[in-house]
């Protein structure tokens, strides 16, 4: 392989390493979550209990729920944790359909499995446990009593918040029953917070038996932690500065960790040079502009269209992006007056920009933020959490935001 070869195909390798748009599916490459790790592994550990991953969009659920039985592995004795994903035309029965058929895969890939040598690989399958009859949630409590004997499974359901309302009943009470019942194992729901909130809302008698883990954005540590694991296995460095520049521009996400660290890692490889400055990480982020999902930046354009040539669409945006949050990334309209100031060099008053907020929640603009609370206490934040760095990325490409201010890590911006 010539030398030019040999730096293409680092490159590309830099494409598995970096993944903004798959969920991470090897302990080996994830990073972090040390605390809600540790939360699950808890929640395991105690018969009865189950467990409710909940977060925003983005901030890497499905990743962890791929890597819980890698974690788990060295518990001891056998353990089988399917995985699957909800849609909107699921049931409960379809769903444990899809939970029991992933069971068998799991088996058929790795022969001992968790039942005992020589034994039929393909006891566990649904067709096998329920034949015509729908499972209920009795008839999934006896079979996972009996599946426990040999075994501990771990029954990942992610994207439960695409269910409709009578699935969800149905899985409370059958999360009920094997808690009442202390069988050994553990179903661990995946989905957004409202979920989790109309679950406990309508079915108070859950609530005990099923532990609530939040899935927060990223600790900067933690995002520190993904871009130099990263860069190490492609053999490559970062200036202290560019892994600042990084860190804020995710606000968080690992999706865009992934994004910026797999643009930034190129960026510097096409010219055969395997450290990243900050000189590179700004030509990374035009790319990552680019190599951003249509849908975000479809959103983004249409929100901030305007006939007028001066108007003020664009910079309350980056300034709702740049504005200080709550742990739950509400913002207030005082928020939004800091980095409205430092992006234009004027002292804007909130009636200014306040019907920009308005019809930012509305409609006409996409709804691209979601507004809660009364009149003069309104609060808001951003619809899709992915949007919030695209748009910032979108104010250093333009040059709106001043020289410094990203760098330094304001707490407008924190």
């Amino acid at each position: 392989m010539t030398a030019p070869e040999q730096w293409a195909f680092r490159a590309l390798d830099a494409g598995r390493v970096f993944t903004p748009n798959t969920p991470i599916d090897e302990k080996s490459v994830f990073s972090g979550r040390k605390a809600q790790i540790r939360r699950v592994i808890d929640v395991v550990n105690q018969k009865g209990q189950h467990a409710m991953i909940f977060g925003e969009r983005g901030v890497g659920k499905t990743s962890l729920a791929n890597v819980i039985g890698d974690f788990l592995g060295g518990m001891g004795g056998e353990i089988v944790a399917p995985r699957v994903n909800c849609d909107g035309n699921d049931t409960f029965a379809s769903t444990w359909l899809k939970v029991f058929d992933q069971i068998e895969l799991i088996r058929n890939r790795t022969p001992l499995g968790f039942g005992r040598a020589g034994q039929d690989t393909s006891t566990y399958g649904a067709s096998a446990l329920f034949g015509d009859a729908p499972p209920t949630p009795d008839s999934v409590r006896r079979v996972l009593t009996t599946m426990s004997e040999g075994a501990l499974p771990i029954l990942i359901v992610d994207e439960f918040d695409r269910l409709k309302q009578e699935p969800r009943r149905a899985f409370a009470d059958a999360i009920k029953n094997l808690s009442d019942h202390a069988v050994r194992a553990t179903v661990v729901l995946v989905g957004v917070a409202d979920s989790v909130d109309q679950l406990i809302e309508e079915h108070q008698s859950v609530a005990r038996a099923l532990v609530q883990i939040q899935m927060p954005r990223m600790p900067a540590g933690e995002i520190t932690t993904i871009v130099q694991t990263g860069l190490q296995r492609l053999e490559m460095t970062i200036a202290e500065d560019a892994l600042r520049r990084i860190v804020l521009l995710a606000q968080g996400l690992p999706h865009y960790a992934h994004l910026i660290g797999l643009h930034a890692s190129r960026v510097a490889l096409d010219t055969h040079s395997t450290d990243v400055t900050l000189a590179v990480v700004d030509q990374a982020i035009t790319k990552a502009i680019e190599d951003a999902q249509q849908s975000i930046r479809n959103a983004y354009h249409s929100a901030i269209r305007s006939s007028r040539k001066h108007n003020l669409f664009g910079d309350v945006l980056l300034s709702c992006a740049l504005a200080k949050t709550d742990e739950l990334g509400f913002f207030a309209a005082q928020d939004v007056r800091s980095p409205m100031r430092k992006i234009t060099g004027k002292d804007y008053d909130i009636p200014t920009f306040a019907q920009h907020l308005n019809e930012f929640s509305d409609a006409k603009r996409g709804k691209i933020l979601k507004k809660t609370g009364q009149t003069r206490r309104y609060r808001y934040r951003f619809s899709d959490p992915l949007m919030q760095p695209f748009v910032i990325m979108q104010g250093v490409v333009a040059h709106k935001i001043p020289a410094g201010f990203l760098q330094q890590g304001d707490d407008s911006a924190a």
